[in-house]
């Protein structure tokens, strides 16, 4: 299974860009929204590593539960299964982390330079009362890619204007 990485700051055009390859591969898309949370931005990575990606390679469906958003406070909602796929596609912030790096075969970067446009979309898609917590998160972020070097192991840079 070929495995490609969309990674960005949050409000950069992500998810978008991630359907978009995978519309064209065929490949079904993981979010990484349905692991994280506010509270656990990237530490649920053996959730994804150890339910999908691993049986994923062994030729057996991947399968998880996704964080449920639907009430505004992220709780455990149902099982997603994987199917086996000649391609992957994992979403979001943290997708493309320094320890999965060997293993993939495309990593993209995805960003947006405005700031605060980043924040303003990223609002808009998640409602006002998020605001606190998207700014806390994008403070996070900014420390995540510093430190994970995400965007200089980008095999493309897509850049959203």
């Amino acid at each position: 299974m070929r495995l490609v990485a969309v990674d960005g700051p949050s409000g950069s055009g992500k998810s978008t860009h991630a359907a978009r390859l995978a519309g064209e591969l065929g490949a079904p898309v993981v979010p990484t929204d349905h692991f994280a949370t506010w509270t656990d931005p990237v530490a649920w990575w053996p959730r994804l590593l150890h339910g999908v990606l691993e049986p994923l390679w062994r030729g057996e469906p991947g399968r998880y539960r996704r964080v449920d958003w639907s009430e505004g406070w992220p709780r455990l909602g149902g099982w997603v299964t994987v199917p086996v796929s000649g391609v992957l596609v994992v979403e979001g912030v943290s997708a493309a982390r320094r320890a999965i790096a060997p293993r993939l075969d495309e990593a993209v970067w995805v960003e947006l330079p405005d700031p605060a446009e980043r924040l303003a979309r990223a609002v808009a898609r998640d409602g006002a009362a998020s605001r606190a917590h998207l700014e806390r998160w994008q403070a996070f972020e900014r420390g995540w890619f510093a430190v994970d070097g995400t965007r200089a192991r980008a095999t493309r840079v897509v850049t959203v204007d």
